[in-house]
């Protein structure tokens, strides 16, 4: 019923910057909460950054400076903005949003996950 679609990721060097989307499709009424997860290689899948429906935000204390998550209502996406990156920012980031449908369903869909690596 929602499909999302993530772009951006890529190779980058230590200090530089990408910006990562995530647009969704369907049959959607409302998006509540937008996020950006990651998850490295033999870790657990963290939270990097949230925005709630009013725009309020909430950032992980590793990230927090560096990067910023908003989000595009008009377009059913959300943004990571990635600035000043580190090599242990290098993993798969996945985005999640909590989805109302038009038939009232609610879902919290996953994106497919776009790699992010950072060379040192």
């Amino acid at each position: 019923q929602v499909q999302l679609v993530e772009s951006g990721g890529g190779l980058v060097q230590a200090g530089g910057s990408l910006r990562l989307s995530c647009a969704a499709s369907g049959i959607i009424l409302r998006i509540n909460s937008m996020g950006w997860y990651r998850q490295a290689p033999g870790k657990q899948r963290e939270l990097v950054a949230s925005i709630t429906t009013g725009g309020s935000t909430n950032c992980a204390d590793s990230v927090k400076g560096r990067f910023t998550i908003s989000r595009d209502n008009t377009k059913n996406t959300v943004y990571l903005q990635m600035n000043s990156l580190k090599p242990e920012d290098t993993a798969v980031y996945y985005c999640n949003l909590d989805v109302l449908t038009a038939t009232l369903t609610k879902l919290s869909s996953w994106g497919q996950g776009t790699q992010v690596t950072v060379s040192s």
